[in-house]
């Protein structure tokens, strides 16, 4: 593949290779600004979400409270779903910044900035975006600066879309263990691939597969075999397609899998040692064998389920992921045996993210969280695209060029690329209507935890901002295309998405906050004021794990109003108990516990929520 000089790209780069510092500051700034915007702005802004981000917190903090950091704990209740990297850093983030929400997502944000900032250094090394300019660049070591211009390109770009795919910004902002499993399992992969992209520097290799160990230890600790089962599978089926079997010799699997047994077993033993049965049956059970071969939680879902994940998750770069795979001609197996190894990036990248997306496809549950380690893969692969569009000349120049030799085999498919612009623009164009059409979807949402949200959405004007910015964006978008300039189009996605956080979602997730989540911290800090000794609190109708958070105490949850009604009969003949009880639940569903107005009394309400204190004689038979 020929690379145009008289684009103003390369007249960019010729003006500014004299000043490497310059462009590496230039990628420092564009990292430290992808990463505020995506994952650290207004991180704490926002109360805990129910219901799976105050089980993480509270376990967390009842670490710090109970000194056991090996049995987690939440509520009063053994929590063994997830093994414990996350509740650790979360303990350890509160003795540093206190127990916050900030404190509570600062690890998926670490995560999510790291899995980035290495992305961009990775392809800036080895983000060729065809493999003949790695062969060339190594041909001909004059030509050096010309041939690292695609890097450039192919670091940021590919470090940009890491960090904007939707699904990634909305798990690097809540504190549960998916984004700290996604970023130790994806710089895992990538420190892999650095070792093995460099066999002739063997001691600088061995660095890199050590810290591979160190990465898949992390991994396990933070979800359990999934971390060690899904990267050893990428990287075999990787290896035999290579027909590169020596790597494996290479990687010191001898010291490298005791090395990870002795980091992960140690944790593993005590809290076996610590709970028997019951922590095998749970964990290894019913959270990992289980959910792999049968229904969990009723979380089932298609065989399709994960191109929509995908689809949605990764827009709107997904478009292009049909074209970024087929432009690796992976069927051409020998075309790519022959490359170097330090140009198999594209092939890797393919191989992690169809090992993910294949592994929980067959899996019987399925929940969209499971794809997040994919889309780094995802990203590398559309960012390698985007730069090869960036640096390849016009097509004019290119049949001009078409007897130099046969393209390699990252080449070609400009039609393809053609039509995923189009689709790109329409897409834009859909996201415009869906937003204008979006508020008729929202008036129809009857949850009884934010009956005004649909109101309150519609006056804030939000819904209309969203709709115009990608009206502007489709048009934008259109333009370039009219213009022959198509090779822009992820500038324009870029700045749309950026925008689309800043002035949209950020303060729609303010609103849904003060809305659905405020009054339950308004409650519980009633509770925490008013609370007499000895003095249940009852949750009725509905479970909000974050009142435990905010109330440092026991909840007793019933969905049920007859199994409330049930055990409050019961502890109202108790000895040594209070002789009232805290009771949270909507006004109805006091009426449905047979609690008048003058039954009880009333504390405080807040949204759509009540809370009264009732005397316990008024459920004795």
């Amino acid at each position: 593949m020929k690379i145009s000089l008289d684009r103003p790209i390369h007249r960019f780069f010729q003006s500014w290779e004299r000043h490497p510092t310059a462009l590496w500051s230039f990628s420092v700034l564009w990292l430290v600004g992808l990463g505020f915007v995506a994952f650290f702005l207004k991180l704490g802004s926002i109360g805990l979400v129910d219901e799976t981000e105050p089980l993480f917190a509270e376990a967390s903090r009842q670490m710090t409270v109970t000194g056991d950091w090996i049995t987690p704990y939440f509520n009063e209740e053994t929590r063994f779903d997830k093994p414990p990297l996350v509740y650790w850093f979360q303990a350890i983030a509160y003795t540093v910044l206190g127990v916050n929400e900030w404190a509570v997502r600062l690890p998926s944000a670490i995560a999510a900035f790291g899995l980035m900032a290495f992305g961009f250094y990775v392809l800036r090394r080895f983000g060729y975006p065809n493999p003949r300019l790695g062969k060339e660049e190594v041909a001909d070591a004059t030509a050096a600066p010309l041939y690292t211009r695609p890097l450039w390109l192919s670091a940021w770009i590919g470090s940009a879309l890491i960090a904007l795919a939707p699904e990634t910004i909305a798990w690097a902002r809540v504190g549960v263990s998916d984004m700290l499993l996604s970023g130790c399992m994806g710089t895992a992969l990538l420190a892999f691939f650095v070792g093995y992209a460099q066999p002739e520097r063997p001691q600088v290799q061995r660095g890199w597969f050590l810290a591979f160990y160190l990465l898949i230890a992390l991994a396990v600790l933070t979800k359990g075999p999934v971390g060690i089962v899904l990267p050893g599978l990428i990287i075999l089926a990787f290896v035999a397609y290579m027909g590169s079997w020596r790597v494996l010799r290479e990687m010191g699997l001898i010291w490298g899998l005791p090395l990870v047994l002795g980091l992960v077993l140690p944790w593993y033993i005590a809290v076996i040692a610590a709970n028997g049965e019951a922590y095998i049956d749970s964990f290894f059970g019913y959270h990992n064998l289980e959910r792999f071969t049968s229904v969990v939680n009723n979380h089932s879902a298609p065989w399709y389920f994960y191109f929509i994940v995908v689809g949605w998750g990764f827009a709107p770069w997904s478009i292009f992921l049909p074209v970024a795979i087929a432009r690796l001609r992976f069927w051409k197996r020998s075309q790519w045996v022959l490359q170097p190894r330090h140009t198999h990036l594209g092939m890797f990248a393919l191989f992690w993210f169809a090992g993910i997306f294949g592994f929980f496809t067959v899996a019987v549950t399925k929940l969209p969280s499971y794809v997040l380690p994919l889309m780094p893969a995802a990203a590398i692969l559309v960012g390698l695209l985007w730069s090869e569009r960036m640096i390849a000349p016009p097509v004019s120049a290119s049949r001009d060029a078409a007897g130099d030799s046969e393209p390699a085999p990252q080449s070609g498919h400009r039609w393809g690329f053609l039509v995923s612009a189009w689709l790109n623009i329409l897409v834009m164009g859909l996201l415009a209507g869906g937003l204008g059409y979006g508020q008729t979807i929202v008036d129809q949402i009857k949850d009884p935890a934010m009956p005004n949200f649909p109101i309150l959405l519609q006056r804030s004007g939000l819904v209309t901002l969203g709709c115009g910015l990608w009206a502007i964006a489709a048009l934008v978008g259109l333009f370039l295309l009219w213009r022959r300039q198509g090779r822009w189009l992820w500038s324009v996605n870029l700045a749309g998405l950026v925008l689309f956080i800043l002035l949209v979602l950020l303060p729609v997730a303010t609103l849904f906050d003060a809305e659905r989540q405020q009054p339950l911290r308004q409650l519980s800090e009633t509770v925490v004021q008013l609370r007499q000794p000895n003095e249940e609190l009852v949750m009725v109708g509905f479970k909000k794990p974050s009142v435990v958070f905010y109330t440092r105490n026991l909840v007793k949850y019933f969905a049920r109003t007859q199994s409330a009604l049930e055990y409050l009969s019961q502890t109202a003949v108790a000895p040594g108990t209070s002789e009232t009880v805290l009771v949270l639940a909507y006004p109805e569903r006091l009426r449905q516990l047979g609690l008048q107005v003058g039954d009880y009394q009333e504390l405080d309400r807040a949204g759509a929520y009540q809370l009264g204190r009732v005397p316990k004689s008024r459920f004795r038979s």
